[in-house]
């Protein structure tokens, strides 16, 4: 595997991740550090989630999507005048990169240069696509940071989006998962993967699949290892329904096996 390279950032708070993960409801969280290297850690394991920690893997365009799929989170970035119903990611983590000293080009400020997968696929090689290649090579631990910062900001929207008599009940169970590091990479992965599930758009026939259903699924007490296998149970059959309740023109079947093999691996030890 080819690694990335460093970012301006030498390390990520620790309490943005395990302070989070471990201490959600506390008053004080330990102010600790993570090192570049654990840092480093999560975002491979999502790198090669999605990219199967290839350099190449981290400039995509699936077949039969409307989108560029970019960097270790296969952030989304739409074309100019187009858009769909998934949360569009990629402009928020240049916002991101910006705010934290790295030099971009003006093109990777606007929409995707680039309206169809055939134009991307042609455009492998061109100056534009080794210099976005260049950059998510080298900013791994950056973009780990702003998955993590993601999951900081989700248990808010998803307490807000669930009806009030739900919301206790909603962030424990955020907690059961997050009692243990391997939690806090499954939760981290999984909004990465599938969201925070409160976008109405992002619903078929009225179902959502993302993170805060999962949570209302679950039905047990547990925290620690039987939380997480409880939690990636529960992703599995959310995802199943997902698949069930899709359109039929986008052939979802076609990606359910590796969904759920990514979602049964949260249950693994570390």
């Amino acid at each position: 595997m080819e690694k990335g390279g460093t970012s301006t950032q030498g390390k990520i708070s620790l309490w943005l991740l395990l302070g989070l993960c471990v201490a959600v409801a506390s008053t004080a969280v330990a102010a600790l550090s993570l090192s570049q290297a654990d840092a480093l850690r999560i975002g491979k394991k999502i790198w090669q989630n999605e990219c199967n920690g290839t350099v190449a893997g981290l400039t995509s365009w699936n077949e039969g999507e409307d989108f560029a799929s970019l960097g270790i989170g296969h952030f989304i970035w739409y074309p100019a005048g187009k858009r769909g119903p998934f949360e569009e990611s990629f402009p928020k983590l240049v916002v991101f990169m910006q705010d934290h000293g790295v030099a971009l080009s003006n093109w990777l400020r606007s929409s995707c240069p680039w309206s169809t997968r055939f134009e991307f696929e042609r455009a492998q090689s061109s100056p534009q696509m080794k210099e976005l290649r260049e950059l998510l090579a080298r900013t791994v631990d950056l973009q780990a940071q702003f998955l993590v910062d993601r999951l900081e900001h989700a248990l808010p929207k998803m307490l807000d989006e669930t009806a009030p008599a739900n919301r206790a009940d909603v962030q424990r169970k955020f907690e059961r998962v997050a009692s243990s590091p391997q939690g806090c990479y499954a939760l981290v992965d999984y909004v990465n993967f599938k969201g925070e599930g409160v976008l109405h758009t992002e619903r078929y026939r009225g179902q959502g699949w993302g993170l805060l259903q999962v949570l209302e699924q679950m039905q047990g007490t547990s925290t620690g290892s039987s939380a997480l296998t409880e939690f990636s149970h529960t992703a599995a059959s959310i995802l199943i329904r997902r698949v069930k309740n899709s359109p039929p023109e986008r052939h979802e079947s076609r990606w359910l096996p590796g969904w759920l093999k990514r979602v049964h691996s949260y249950a693994n030890s570390e």
